[in-house]
């Protein structure tokens, strides 16, 4: 009895990897494209996505992580410095 619910299940999550929010994600790790991911903690991650699943847990190679340091000058003039972390 749990089987068909199990195919349905299966076939709907298919579904919506190849033509929901989630098809950008497909389309990058077959084609092997870069996806620019904007984190909570405002940094931004640029990198290749090898997996992921329905919660958008993935697996990144070749990951560059950006974040931008704002500094207040004493005449409140602010300068940017942008920082990249190679992993």
């Amino acid at each position: 009895m749990s089987r068909p619910m199990e195919e349905d299940t299966v076939k709907n999550e298919e579904e919506e990897f190849n033509t929901g929010p989630l098809s950008v994600l497909m389309m990058s790790v077959k084609n092997n494209t870069q996806v620019l991911i904007n984190c909570r903690n405002n940094k931004k991650l640029l990198g290749r996505v090898r997996a992921f699943d329905r919660h958008c847990n993935m697996v990144l190679e070749n990951v560059r992580e950006m974040w931008t340091e704002k500094n207040i000058l004493p005449k409140k003039l602010f300068s940017c410095t942008i920082i990249i972390f190679l992993h």
